[in-house]
């Protein structure tokens, strides 16, 4: 994963073999919690959904390296790696299981490839330019799943995603929703 400051970038990963990675409704929490400890203080999250066998998240990348101790520095990598690795051992104890929980490696988009990427098949293909067209279609894609899934008739109904904070009916502190807002032009 390559991640740039001041971009904004669709970063996902799922179980292995498309297994489940969420058991419980404290195991959802339990990554949230996870996601704000590792991922924040390098990104703002602009939205997320955690589905029962994966996870999405757009971010917008404010720092590529922080110092978390004298001469210690941690990369926005690692501390995703870390965050990754660390659930995968709670829910390995949890479980009784061992080995890896997530694919191999997480992905990430950025939108600026030179080549159009479809992001879900209901969208158009799109390439990131100017306006962010890319990072709002990516704010839909990802409020969408939990309804693709067939598991809620509206975004807002999945309470393991950001559309209810977006919506107003949940008061979500994980989510920067103003930067948002600024970066994706809505």
């Amino acid at each position: 994963m390559q991640f740039y400051e001041n971009q904004i970038f669709h970063l996902y990963n799922q179980g292995n073999n498309r297994t489940k990675i969420f058991f419980s409704h404290e195991n959802y929490l339990f990554f949230l919690r996870k996601a704000r400890e590792f991922v924040l203080p390098y990104a703002d999250i602009l939205p997320y959904c955690l589905m029962p066998n994966h996870f999405h998240m757009l971010v917008y990348v404010n720092k590529i390296e922080i110092e978390i101790s004298k001469d210690k520095i941690r990369t926005i990598n690692k501390s995703i790696g870390i965050m990754l690795m660390s659930y995968t051992s709670a829910i390995n104890k949890q479980e009784g299981t061992s080995g890896s929980l997530f694919r191999q490696h997480s992905k990430i988009k950025d939108g600026w490839e030179d080549d159009a990427r479809t992001v879900g098949s209901r969208y158009e293909k799109l390439m990131f330019s100017g306006d962010n067209l890319y990072g709002r279609v990516c704010f839909e894609y990802i409020h969408h799943n939990p309804v693709k899934a067939g598991l809620v008739k509206n975004p807002e109904e999945w309470p393991y995603s950001s559309a209810s904070d977006y919506k107003g009916i949940r008061n979500g502190t994980l989510c920067n929703q103003k930067v948002a807002k600024n970066l994706l032009l809505f």
